[in-house]
């Protein structure tokens, strides 16, 4: 392995092209990953599925793409960012495809682990080009740039995807994202490329030194994957990723417009609004968030990740507890604090690209985007189970009360969060030499 200096110059032309056309794949994948957020209730009806079985479409989906990451992450570190993006393209475009014209909820799973597998690894390639082509201190604001126009996915997945549904066919809707998928594919290997020309190898890059290092050996791109484990500051990613996104996840992906609709009797146009906005805050938020973890390194997470979360749960208990119907104005307070989730889980990847040296920094940032789907895909099962267990698992039973018990379900999980990101947060501060060892007893 052999090292350079950063240079500190502004990025050219052509990495900007290079991440316009990597964030666009960006915006596709959001687009297929929430493509039955607004029309989960025709899907219930075409499968004849309870709500069980439609919050497993999102699980398995969930569960893929989380599985994924470390793998994803080791693959990156070894092979670059262009061959696994045009991989994932086509994977997310054979799924579409077969979500088109599956007959059965068999078939539409395996749909699903398909779209999984290709979401996988479009994310974790973007954060890596933006390691690779830009200075090392732009890091933080270009990794929320990234995230801010990602979201921009969710409302296609929102508005013109489930009006497309309404005005066509079920074939040719999810078959027209499938032909987009392939478009993509071609247009991310005509345009990426790993690393800037004037380097003959591939690098990855630590953005608290701004040193360079090139890969040359397989020892170079090993796993890593207990040794990132090992630093707490990887285990801070981690849960910071857990515990800030999931709920807004839960409800945009899957829960929403049923929660919305059949719950809190708003008619489809006003949910897909309030949704909307969620999306609209979280980009508005993105860059301030950037801003803020650039600034305050050694706070991020008691000064953005924690009072994200703690807004998230006083929202939800708010409408959970609220007498009757929750009014429009807390409604709309919901899907905003729900939408400072999104932002602040992209902090996590500022901590892993920190508390590792470069030849990990794919791996660390694998095992840290699992962390966030691995709570999502739980906090949707468990409201899809909650339901079907009371009784309201189809959309003729459906009720208000049965989907606020059903969301309570995140509690825990934001308290097994919380406890873990004091906790590494503690242990990172040590490492860092910021905070005195803890005192053992004997």
């Amino acid at each position: 392995m052999t090292a350079t200096p950063l240079l500190r110059e502004a990025p050219g032309w052509r990495s900007w092209l290079i991440w316009g056309v990597a964030v666009a794949a960006y915006v596709l994948a959001i687009t297929n990953r929430s493509s039955l957020s607004s029309v989960g209730v025709d899907a219930a009806e075409r499968f004849h599925a309870d709500a069980a079985t439609l919050s497993l479409f999102a699980v398995v989906q969930l569960a893929v793409y989380g599985g994924m990451q470390i793998p994803i992450g080791v693959l990156l570190d070894r092979y670059g960012s262009r061959p696994i993006m045009v991989i994932g393209m086509l994977l997310m475009a054979a799924g579409q495809f077969v979500m088109a014209v599956s007959p059965s909820i068999g078939i539409a799973l395996i749909a699903r682990v398909l779209l999984g597998a290709g979401d996988a690894a479009i994310f974790p390639a973007v954060l890596r080009l933006v390691a690779t082509w830009f200075p090392a201190q732009r890091g933080p604001i270009m990794v929320q740039m990234t995230g801010l126009v990602g979201q921009s996915g969710q409302l296609v997945a929102l508005l013109p995807l489930a009006a497309l549904l309404h005005a066509t066919t079920w074939t040719i809707t999810f078959g027209s994202i499938a032909g987009l998928g392939l478009l993509f594919a071609v247009l991310v290997w005509a345009i990426i490329r790993n690393h800037p020309p004037e380097r003959a190898a591939d690098v990855t890059v630590n953005t608290e030194t701004g040193v360079i290092q090139v890969i040359t050996s397989a020892i170079d791109t090993g796993v890593g994957i207990r040794a990132a484990w090992a630093h707490p500051g990887t285990r801070l990613a981690f849960w910071s990723h857990f515990t800030t996104p999931f709920a807004g996840t839960a409800l945009l992906l899957l829960w929403g417009m049923p929660f919305l609709t059949a719950g809190e009797g708003l008619s489809p146009t006003a949910a897909a609004g309030l949704l909307s906005l969620n999306v609209v805050v979280a980009m508005v938020l993105s860059p301030i968030l950037g801003i803020l973890s650039r600034r305050i390194p050694t706070r991020r997470s008691l000064a953005l990740v924690l009072p994200s979360v703690g807004v998230q749960v006083l929202a939800w208990l708010a409408v959970a507890f609220w007498p009757g119907p929750a009014p429009f104005w807390l409604l709309v307070v919901l899907v905003v604090c729900l939408a400072a989730g999104g932002p602040a889980s992209m902090v996590a990847f500022d901590h892993a690209r920190t508390h590792n040296p470069a030849h990990r920094l794919s791996t660390a940032t694998g095992v840290t985007n699992s962390g966030g789907f691995l709570a999502a895909l739980t906090a949707i099962f468990l409201i899809g189970l909650t339901l079907d267990l009371q009784g309201a698992g189809t959309p003729d039973t459906y009720s208000l009360d049965a989907f606020r018990l059903a969301f309570l379900t995140q509690v825990p999980l934001w308290a097994l969060g919380i406890t873990f990101i004091i906790y590494e947060r503690k242990n990172t501060r040590i490492r860092m030499g910021l905070d005195p060892e803890r005192r053992r007893h004997r």
